[in-house]
Protein backbone atom coordinates (compact mmCIF):
# COMPACT_ATOMS: atom_id res chain seq x y z
CA UNK A 1 0.00 0.00 0.00
CA UNK A 2 2.92 2.47 -0.57
CA UNK A 3 5.79 2.45 -2.66
CA UNK A 4 8.49 2.50 -0.18
CA UNK A 5 7.22 -0.39 1.29
CA UNK A 6 6.75 -2.04 -2.56
CA UNK A 7 10.44 -1.27 -3.09
CA UNK A 8 12.00 -3.71 -0.04
CA UNK A 9 9.17 -6.38 -0.39
CA UNK A 10 10.04 -7.11 -3.73
CA UNK A 11 13.26 -6.90 -3.13
CA UNK A 12 13.49 -9.03 0.01
CA UNK A 13 10.48 -11.60 -0.62
CA UNK A 14 9.46 -14.83 -2.42
CA UNK A 15 7.65 -14.17 -5.00
CA UNK A 16 4.99 -16.72 -3.53
CA UNK A 17 4.88 -14.34 -0.49
CA UNK A 18 3.82 -11.46 -1.90
CA UNK A 19 -0.16 -10.96 -2.57
CA UNK A 20 -0.22 -7.23 -4.34
CA UNK A 21 1.73 -4.12 -4.29
CA UNK A 22 0.76 -0.60 -5.16
CA UNK A 23 -0.27 0.78 -8.25
CA UNK A 24 2.65 3.07 -8.40
CA UNK A 25 5.17 0.13 -7.77
CA UNK A 26 4.91 -0.21 -12.15
CA UNK A 27 5.51 3.05 -12.35
CA UNK A 28 9.05 3.04 -14.47
CA UNK A 29 9.74 6.93 -13.71
CA UNK A 30 9.21 7.01 -9.73
CA UNK A 31 9.81 2.92 -8.72
CA UNK A 32 13.05 1.11 -9.23
CA UNK A 33 11.23 -1.94 -8.97
CA UNK A 34 8.72 -1.65 -11.73
CA UNK A 35 10.08 -4.68 -13.51
CA UNK A 36 9.54 -7.15 -10.76
CA UNK A 37 5.83 -5.47 -9.72
CA UNK A 38 4.95 -7.02 -13.30
CA UNK A 39 2.60 -9.75 -12.62
CA UNK A 40 1.07 -8.82 -9.38
CA UNK A 41 -1.99 -7.36 -8.60
CA UNK A 42 -2.24 -3.87 -7.84
CA UNK A 43 -3.93 -1.98 -4.96
CA UNK A 44 -5.21 1.70 -4.86
CA UNK A 45 -5.13 2.40 -1.17
CA UNK A 46 -8.81 1.29 -1.22
CA UNK A 47 -9.66 -0.89 2.09
CA UNK A 48 -11.62 -2.85 -0.20
CA UNK A 49 -8.82 -4.08 -2.19
CA UNK A 50 -7.04 -5.61 0.86
CA UNK A 51 -9.50 -7.32 2.66
CA UNK A 52 -10.33 -9.84 -0.32
CA UNK A 53 -7.11 -10.75 -0.51
CA UNK A 54 -6.81 -12.03 3.09
CA UNK A 55 -3.29 -11.25 3.58
CA UNK A 56 -1.42 -12.38 6.60
CA UNK A 57 0.28 -9.10 6.61
CA UNK A 58 -0.38 -5.21 5.56
CA UNK A 59 2.83 -2.95 4.97
CA UNK A 60 1.99 0.42 4.45
CA UNK A 61 3.45 3.63 4.90
CA UNK A 62 3.16 6.38 8.20
CA UNK A 63 2.20 9.05 6.01
CA UNK A 64 -0.14 7.27 3.47
CA UNK A 65 -3.57 6.16 3.22
CA UNK A 66 -4.69 6.79 6.67
CA UNK A 67 -7.98 6.17 6.68
CA UNK A 68 -7.62 2.97 5.14
CA UNK A 69 -5.23 1.68 7.21
CA UNK A 70 -7.25 2.25 10.56
CA UNK A 71 -9.98 0.74 9.02
CA UNK A 72 -7.97 -2.60 8.12
CA UNK A 73 -6.31 -2.66 11.79
CA UNK A 74 -10.38 -2.15 13.27
CA UNK A 75 -11.04 -5.35 10.94
CA UNK A 76 -8.27 -6.93 12.94
CA UNK A 77 -5.70 -7.09 9.87
CA UNK A 78 -2.18 -7.28 11.20
CA UNK A 79 -0.41 -3.78 9.74
CA UNK A 80 3.32 -3.00 9.79
CA UNK A 81 3.86 0.69 9.41
CA UNK A 82 7.01 2.38 7.10
CA UNK A 83 8.28 5.42 8.72
CA UNK A 84 10.41 7.29 6.82
CA UNK A 85 14.48 6.96 7.70
CA UNK A 86 16.48 9.80 7.50
CA UNK A 87 19.83 8.36 8.59
CA UNK A 88 21.72 5.11 7.25
CA UNK A 89 21.67 3.64 10.80
CA UNK A 90 17.36 4.04 10.07
CA UNK A 91 18.05 2.51 6.60
CA UNK A 92 19.46 -0.21 7.64
CA UNK A 93 16.60 -0.82 11.12
CA UNK A 94 13.62 -0.76 8.67
CA UNK A 95 15.59 -3.08 6.40
CA UNK A 96 15.96 -5.61 8.82
CA UNK A 97 12.56 -4.87 10.46
CA UNK A 98 10.55 -5.85 6.96
CA UNK A 99 13.14 -8.62 6.02
CA UNK A 100 12.69 -9.96 9.82
CA UNK A 101 8.15 -9.91 8.97
CA UNK A 102 8.59 -11.78 6.10
CA UNK A 103 10.74 -14.47 7.32
CA UNK A 104 13.99 -13.32 5.07
CA UNK A 105 16.47 -12.00 7.36
CA UNK A 106 19.66 -13.39 6.01
CA UNK A 107 18.07 -11.11 2.51
CA UNK A 108 18.02 -8.22 4.56
CA UNK A 109 21.27 -8.31 5.96
CA UNK A 110 22.84 -8.80 2.27
CA UNK A 111 21.02 -5.63 1.18
CA UNK A 112 22.46 -4.12 3.88
CA UNK A 113 25.91 -4.96 3.03
CA UNK A 114 25.83 -4.56 -0.78
CA UNK A 115 24.54 -0.69 0.11
CA UNK A 116 27.67 -0.48 2.65
CA UNK A 117 29.79 -1.87 -0.07
CA UNK A 118 28.57 0.34 -2.61
CA UNK A 119 28.76 3.55 -0.46
CA UNK A 120 32.37 2.57 0.88
CA UNK A 121 33.34 2.61 -2.69
CA UNK A 122 32.81 6.10 -3.16
CA UNK A 123 35.14 8.60 -1.88
CA UNK A 124 33.55 11.82 -0.55
CA UNK A 125 34.58 15.53 -2.26
CA UNK A 126 37.74 16.54 -0.41
CA UNK A 127 36.25 20.41 -1.38
CA UNK A 128 32.55 20.27 -0.62
CA UNK A 129 30.36 22.15 -3.35
CA UNK A 130 27.23 23.99 -2.61
CA UNK A 131 23.95 22.37 -3.84
CA UNK A 132 20.20 22.55 -3.85
CA UNK A 133 17.88 20.05 -4.96
CA UNK A 134 15.03 21.45 -6.67
CA UNK A 135 11.94 19.09 -7.36
CA UNK A 136 8.45 19.63 -9.08
CA UNK A 137 6.41 23.04 -7.47
CA UNK A 138 10.24 24.38 -6.53
CA UNK A 139 10.31 21.74 -3.82
CA UNK A 140 13.70 21.18 -1.93
CA UNK A 141 14.60 18.82 0.62
CA UNK A 142 16.23 19.92 3.69
CA UNK A 143 17.55 19.36 6.99
CA UNK A 144 15.93 15.91 8.61
CA UNK A 145 15.55 14.09 5.36
CA UNK A 146 17.22 11.31 3.40
CA UNK A 147 18.04 13.64 0.44
CA UNK A 148 20.31 15.64 3.37
CA UNK A 149 22.05 12.33 3.93
CA UNK A 150 22.50 11.07 0.66
CA UNK A 151 24.05 14.53 -0.49
CA UNK A 152 26.30 15.41 2.41
CA UNK A 153 27.63 11.67 2.18
CA UNK A 154 28.46 12.75 -1.55
CA UNK A 155 30.75 15.79 0.46
CA UNK A 156 28.18 18.44 -0.99
CA UNK A 157 26.65 20.90 1.26
CA UNK A 158 22.95 21.27 1.10
CA UNK A 159 21.57 24.92 0.57
CA UNK A 160 18.52 23.74 1.42
CA UNK A 161 19.42 22.93 5.20
CA UNK A 162 19.26 26.17 6.01
CA UNK A 163 17.44 26.98 9.43
CA UNK A 164 15.49 29.03 8.42
CA UNK A 165 13.76 26.23 5.57
CA UNK A 166 11.74 23.25 6.84
CA UNK A 167 12.60 19.92 5.69
CA UNK A 168 10.54 20.30 2.73
CA UNK A 169 10.08 23.71 1.21
CA UNK A 170 8.85 25.44 -1.68
CA UNK A 171 11.71 28.06 -3.26
CA UNK A 172 10.91 30.89 -5.63
CA UNK A 173 13.33 31.49 -8.36
CA UNK A 174 14.47 34.99 -6.65
CA UNK A 175 15.61 32.78 -3.55
CA UNK A 176 17.29 29.95 -5.89
CA UNK A 177 19.29 32.65 -7.57
CA UNK A 178 20.19 34.48 -4.20
CA UNK A 179 21.39 31.21 -2.82
CA UNK A 180 24.14 31.05 -5.78
CA UNK A 181 24.62 27.29 -5.33
CA UNK A 182 27.22 25.37 -7.15
CA UNK A 183 25.23 22.60 -8.45
CA UNK A 184 21.41 21.86 -9.07
CA UNK A 185 20.20 18.60 -9.07
CA UNK A 186 16.92 17.96 -10.89
CA UNK A 187 15.40 14.33 -12.10
CA UNK A 188 15.77 15.41 -15.93
CA UNK A 189 14.00 12.60 -17.10
CA UNK A 190 11.16 13.21 -19.11
CA UNK A 191 7.24 13.60 -17.94
CA UNK A 192 4.91 11.15 -19.31
CA UNK A 193 2.57 13.83 -19.31
CA UNK A 194 2.64 18.17 -19.31
CA UNK A 195 2.40 18.79 -15.66
CA UNK A 196 2.65 22.66 -14.44
CA UNK A 197 4.50 21.37 -11.12
CA UNK A 198 7.32 20.89 -13.21
CA UNK A 199 6.80 24.33 -15.06
CA UNK A 200 9.61 25.94 -12.75
CA UNK A 201 11.97 23.29 -13.36
CA UNK A 202 12.50 24.77 -17.50
CA UNK A 203 12.18 28.22 -16.28
CA UNK A 204 14.36 30.55 -18.72
CA UNK A 205 15.75 32.08 -15.49
CA UNK A 206 17.64 29.30 -14.81
CA UNK A 207 19.92 29.21 -18.02
CA UNK A 208 20.56 33.17 -17.34
CA UNK A 209 21.95 33.10 -13.80
CA UNK A 210 25.15 35.55 -13.77
CA UNK A 211 27.67 32.72 -11.94
CA UNK A 212 28.43 29.31 -13.00
CA UNK A 213 26.39 26.45 -12.28
CA UNK A 214 26.18 22.52 -12.83
CA UNK A 215 23.20 20.96 -13.82
CA UNK A 216 22.80 17.47 -13.32
CA UNK A 217 20.40 14.96 -13.39
CA UNK A 218 18.86 12.49 -10.37
CA UNK A 219 16.14 10.13 -11.18
CA UNK A 220 13.80 11.36 -7.83
CA UNK A 221 12.99 7.31 -7.72
CA UNK A 222 16.77 6.91 -6.50
CA UNK A 223 16.24 8.37 -3.43
CA UNK A 224 12.35 9.15 -2.53
CA UNK A 225 12.73 5.38 -0.77
CA UNK A 226 15.34 4.13 1.49
CA UNK A 227 16.90 1.18 -0.28
CA UNK A 228 19.63 0.18 -2.99
CA UNK A 229 18.72 3.03 -4.94
CA UNK A 230 20.66 5.50 -3.27
CA UNK A 231 24.00 3.92 -4.06
CA UNK A 232 23.38 5.37 -7.36
CA UNK A 233 22.08 8.25 -6.06
CA UNK A 234 24.98 9.14 -4.32
CA UNK A 235 27.43 8.17 -7.31
CA UNK A 236 26.18 10.31 -9.56
CA UNK A 237 25.97 13.15 -6.77
CA UNK A 238 29.87 12.41 -6.25
CA UNK A 239 30.30 12.43 -10.06
CA UNK A 240 29.48 15.34 -11.12
CA UNK A 241 30.64 17.40 -8.42
CA UNK A 242 33.94 15.90 -9.38
CA UNK A 243 33.53 17.44 -12.59
CA UNK A 244 34.46 21.21 -12.79
CA UNK A 245 31.38 23.53 -13.47
CA UNK A 246 31.01 24.68 -16.65
CA UNK A 247 29.92 28.27 -17.58
CA UNK A 248 26.34 28.48 -16.85
CA UNK A 249 24.52 29.08 -20.39
CA UNK A 250 26.59 25.66 -21.69
CA UNK A 251 26.01 23.64 -18.60
CA UNK A 252 22.30 24.66 -18.43
CA UNK A 253 21.46 24.18 -21.79
CA UNK A 254 23.16 20.99 -21.76
CA UNK A 255 20.99 19.31 -18.69
CA UNK A 256 17.85 20.53 -21.22
CA UNK A 257 16.48 23.40 -18.19
CA UNK A 258 16.06 26.03 -20.72
CA UNK A 259 13.56 24.32 -22.87
CA UNK A 260 10.45 25.83 -23.52
CA UNK A 261 8.11 23.78 -21.23
CA UNK A 262 4.87 22.20 -23.39
CA UNK A 263 2.00 24.34 -24.87
CA UNK A 264 -0.29 22.85 -21.72
CA UNK A 265 2.33 24.89 -19.44
CA UNK A 266 2.09 27.87 -21.06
Amino acid sequence: MNLCADELVLRLADREQVAAVSFLAREQRISTVADLANGFHQTRGQAEDVVRLRPDLVIAGRYTTRTTVALLRDLGLPVKELDVPVTFEEVEAQIRDVAASLGQSARGEAMIESIRAGLDAIPPRARPLRALVLRPNGVTSGAGSLVDTLLTRAGLVNLGADPALGVYTALPLELVASLRPDILVMDLEPMAAPALAEAVLHHPVLARLPFAMRVIGVPNRLWTCAGPGMVEAVRLLAGAAEAQAPPVESSVSSAAVSRRPPAAME
